[in-house]
């Protein structure tokens, strides 16, 4: 098999630019531009005949220009005779659609991954998945990454000594776990009930967190609806500084403004999976990079070695 061939579609081509540097290959120039009836054209300008060939492209908004041009993009691949072709979703955002809640809805997350299959996907590389079923979703080999020692290695080296993780809802706990793990710190779980999709409901706080600082983990923050609910229960138990913390920052909607807004917030941390333009970046706001991890997987990938091994301590 021949080198590793990447290239990227418009929705985050800094992300797949850094993970191309920590590799050392070029990031491979493609074309993606409509017609004049608005039809998609896109193709890949350079060769990938028998090459290992990954597809870079979080399903960020507009998210389903950008699903369309991952669609485009692995059947040009798969047309140009690729050996093998890897969609790499930093942020697959149709996890969210894991279940049928509601009458006469399509399970959007199972659908988009056999769509993913048959336009040329042989394997998928994702991070985060916001409900851990959903990787079972996929019908070709998937490797489900995380972020929680990047994440931990943040607050390495501080004193924690009084500080408590704090995850917003019993489905996160088991994550929010692990990372309380990596720092050696005690976790806390929100109850919460969502309404809508802007509303939820926090009912109680299962965990010693009276007096405490708080690390709030979610795995994504959009309109930021959880978070300032699960802020408003823990200032209720005379919680100090707390610092908020998620994988994939999307900051829809106000959450920017609602977060700025919090007093005691004293951080907001999170990674680049997805774009985050300057009008979204706050002061006390910080940016991981999730590049070397996804480019050390790539790699793994490539040579045939193990993943698994790289979370041997936060799965």
């Amino acid at each position: 098999m021949r080198e590793i061939t990447i290239f990227s579609g418009t929705a985050h081509p800094q992300l797949a630019q850094e993970v191309c540097e920590c590799l050392q290959v070029p990031l491979c120039k493609s074309t993606i531009r409509h017609f004049s009836n608005d039809c998609l054209y896109v193709q890949l300008n350079a060769n990938c005949r028998e090459g290992d060939v990954f597809l870079i492209q979080p399903l960020v908004p507009p998210v389903q220009e950008h699903l369309v041009e991952l669609l485009f993009m692995l059947d040009a691949a798969r047309g140009a005779s690729a050996a093998r072709t890897t969609a790499v979703i930093p942020y697959y955002s149709y996890a969210r659609s894991d279940k049928k809640d509601a009458p006469r809805i399509s399970i959007a997350g199972r659908l988009v991954a056999d769509l993913l299959q048959t336009a040329g996907a042989n394997r998928v590389l994702t991070m985060t998945l916001h409900a851990a079923q959903v990787h079972g979703f996929f019908s070709v080999p998937t490797d489900h990454l995380n972020a929680l020692k990047v994440l931990a290695n943040h607050f390495r080296n501080r004193d924690l000594s009084n500080t408590v993780v704090v995850s917003p809802d019993l489905g996160n706990a088991k994550s929010a776990s692990h990372f309380a793990r990596l720092l050696r710190l005690p976790v806390a779980a929100g109850s919460k009930q969502r309404l809508s999709d802007e509303n939820v409901v926090i009912e109680a706080i299962v965990g010693d967190v009276d007096g405490k600082n708080a690390i709030i983990l979610d795995d994504e923050i959009a309109n930021g609806g959880t978070i300032i609910e699960i802020i408003k229960r823990l200032r209720e138990r005379n919680v100090g500084r707390m610092s908020v913390v998620c994988t994939h920052g999307l900051f829809t909607g106000t959450a920017i403004e609602r977060l700025s807004e919090q007093p005691d917030v004293v951080e907001i941390v999170t990674t680049n999976t997805v774009p985050i333009p300057p009008e979204k970046r706050l002061r006390n706001m910080t940016i991981l990079s999730v590049a070397p991890l996804f480019a050390e997987t790539i790699r793994r990938i490539h040579n045939g070695e193990s993943v698994s091994s790289l979370f041997a301590d936060t799965m």
